[in-house]
């Protein structure tokens, strides 16, 4: 991915957002430091449409059987 200052990026936004649509998204910068990114709408809404790794887990279907059986035993005593 390309990185563009922020003032050249605005000379050049027509371009910067074809490219994008292309599949060539560009970082803005300003003063050196990454400020930004220009990609394609529908990049982003791809990127966008992806879950959790938390609301996987949560959507996973389990049976009881899919887990270990759970270790009732005490926890020994480490000396502390």
């Amino acid at each position: 991915m390309r990185e563009i200052q922020l003032r050249d990026a605005k000379a050049r936004l027509s371009a910067v957002v074809d490219d994008a649509v292309r599949g060539e998204p560009a970082i803005i910068t300003r003063h050196g430091k990454r400020e930004a990114v220009v990609l394609s709408f529908a990049e982003w809404e791809r990127l966008s449409q992806v879950p959790s790794f938390g609301r996987l887990l949560m959507s996973a279907p389990l049976a009881p059987d899919d887990l270990p059986p759970r270790n009732e035993a005490p926890l020994r005593d480490a000396g502390l």
